[in-house]
């Protein structure tokens, strides 16, 4: 699967923290992508592998009916198993390469990026997109360091894949990622949180629409 820079817009990633149960999360998703999310990823730190897995065929196969991209964080074992579009993975949470042999060719892989050395590594091992951050301070992430807006422009000016900020991004501040060459966005409180996700995604959409033009 090739991911167009249109695809990775606005960048949905889940957290359960803001969902009363796991319908509620799945309604929370199928809005967020009906509001303009064209790729998702669950994003679950505290689930055993059997709840995962169960969780994660539901998810991928919303996405599915809904026309959205499916990423599972973190665990590409589970994203073969759930036939989700692809997986996620850090720098510290295991190879591209190993998670390339796993899903095989067509699946995607998306990397975490933090210098412009990390992000040419996982492009050179076969990654398809980057999220790069954190853009700013945030609360999902306490060990998130936001990362220099020269930084960042650096990534994307290095890689000739989409490159997606992440990292305390809300409707607030994200003008300030305009020129910087991105992709587009991830953002998790600044849907999830909020009371109406759809609006919220359209609303992000549109934005990063604006700071994405060339």
């Amino acid at each position: 699967m090739v991911l167009s820079s249109e695809q990775v817009r606005l960048y949905a990633v889940t957290d359960r923290a803001w969902a009363r149960d796991e319908d509620a999360l799945m309604a929370q998703i199928r809005a967020a992508i009906a509001g303009g999310a064209a790729i998702v990823q669950l994003r679950e730190k505290h689930l055993e592998d059997e709840a995962l897995l169960a969780e994660a065929k539901r998810f991928t196969a919303l996405c599915r009916e809904a026309g959205a991209i499916s990423i599972i964080n973190d665990r590409a074992d589970i994203a073969a198993a759930s036939g989700a579009d692809g997986v996620h993975i850090g720098q510290e949470d295991g190879e591209v390469r190993r998670a390339r042999q796993l899903l095989g060719p067509e699946k995607l892989i998306g990397v975490s990026a933090h210098t412009v050395e990390e992000a040419l590594a996982a492009q050179a091992a076969g990654a398809d997109y980057l999220g790069a951050g954190a853009a700013f301070v945030t609360g999902t992430k306490q060990d998130a360091r936001p990362i220099a807006r020269e930084t960042l422009r650096a990534i994307t000016a290095a890689v000739d894949i989409p490159v997606v900020a992440i990292g305390g991004i809300t409707r607030d501040n994200i003008r300030s990622l305009s020129g910087l060459g991105l992709s587009g966005v991830a953002v998790v409180s600044a849907l999830f949180a909020q009371e109406d996700v759809g609006a919220a995604a359209a609303e992000l959409h549109r934005l990063s629409e604006e700071i994405c033009r060339p």
